[in-house]
């Protein structure tokens, strides 16, 4: 009992989220459509990645590119400019998850030296900056893969209905990037190493496995048996890096989700309110059980899939919960050496929280609301 209370306490969100899921049980008994509510490809594509990049952390990639890196920017306030935008732009490409999965680490890395005001506003920055860039691409994170390829919206769709919300965004995280300290940076002296080459194909080949997977050119199952055969067979120990806990707190919101969605009186109310309110309803359901649920639950109850994606994306804002891709940098952070989890959550909302208002303001002149 000592053991499971010290695990919840050191995985408080996991604690939250499996307590969600039994009490759901109360709503709806576990069937056949608890399982069937679990997103097994959102999982497998979680593994793969989180496995593929505690790899390249594990091979020094972080640490020569740290070097690299902070041979070109002198000051804290540069890299957090640089980081910030990094991850804006990567997550169109590969998912806001695998942006923060990436940089995160990176950054904490490379700002061992800087006064925790810093080290938090740049994480935050950066997770604000991974949720918002991924909503122009179908292949910027996991609900817009699903309305792209249940064929609501064409690969046009996206740029045209998100780009001013995007643009907005930029300019004001970059903005704000100005607040970190100009305090010089410490020239980071990365692994001088050499990396085995079997290490380096190894992971070469898994990252290309990982991304063929987030395009749909690769089934998530075949990257995810590949990274573990791979892994199993060269590098076993990197198995033990991957966050499995965050694994179980995805489980625990799908099966939250597929107790509501079987609940007959609640999946007719929550039809009706989607249809008063296609943007603002995904929004708030985003606030209370995240942005990627919200979309599963409410794409049934919808017709305007337009106002379903900005709903589901401005609504990644907010709560920590209201994007799943925000507890990846939440869990990075709080193993971080010095971590201070309550000011990290009171600048995380209060950023979240002013961002949304803004881009909520910017719906409303746009007359999306």
């Amino acid at each position: 009992m000592r053991r499971a209370a010290a695990f919840f306490r050191r995985e408080a969100v996991l604690g939250i989220s499996l307590a969600a899921a039994l009490l759901s049980f109360l709503i709806a008994p576990p069937g056949r459509h608890t399982l069937e509510g679990i997103d097994t490809s959102t999982l497998l594509m979680l593994f793969t990645l989180m496995t593929v990049v505690a790899g390249l952390r594990s091979m020094g990639l972080f640490d020569r590119l740290g070097a690299a890196l902070t041979r070109r920017l002198h000051t804290f306030r540069s890299l957090g400019m640089a980081l910030t935008g990094a991850c804006f732009f990567l997550s169109m490409a590969a998912t806001n998850d695998v942006a923060l999965l990436t940089l995160v680490p990176f950054t904490l890395l490379l700002m061992q030296d800087a006064t925790q005001r810093d080290v938090i506003l740049t994480v935050v920055l950066e997770t604000v900056a991974a949720n918002l860039g991924s909503m122009v691409t179908p292949i910027g994170n996991p609900q817009n893969l699903y309305l792209y390829a249940s064929g609501r919206l064409t690969l046009p769709d996206f740029p045209r209905i998100t780009w001013p919300y995007a643009a907005l965004s930029l300019l004001i995280l970059l903005g704000l990037s100005l607040a970190v300290s100009p305090s010089p940076v410490r020239s980071f002296s990365g692994e001088k190493q050499a990396v085995p080459r079997r290490l380096a194909v190894l992971y070469g080949v898994l990252g290309a496995a990982a991304l063929l997977a987030v395009a749909k050119v690769l089934p998530p199952w075949a990257a995810a048996a590949a990274v573990l055969a791979g892994t199993l067979a060269l590098d076993r120990q990197v198995l033990r890096r991957v966050d499995y806990a965050l694994l179980g707190t995805f489980v625990c919101f799908f099966v939250f989700v597929s107790s509501i969605r079987a609940n007959e009186p609640l999946r007719l109310w929550l039809e009706g309110v989607t249809a008063r309110q296609p943007l603002l309803a995904p929004l708030l359901a985003s606030q209370v059980i995240s942005n990627v649920p919200a979309c599963l639950l409410l794409a049934s109850f919808t017709r305007d899939a337009e106002a379903l994606l900005l709903g589901v994306n401005l609504g990644g804002l907010g709560t920590l919960v209201a994007s799943l891709a925000s507890l990846i940098s939440f869990k990075l952070y709080g193993a971080y050496a010095g971590a201070e989890k309550g000011r990290y959550l009171c600048a995380f909302t209060l950023l979240n929280v002013g961002m949304l208002g803004l881009l909520l303001f910017l719906a409303w002149t746009l007359g999306a609301i």
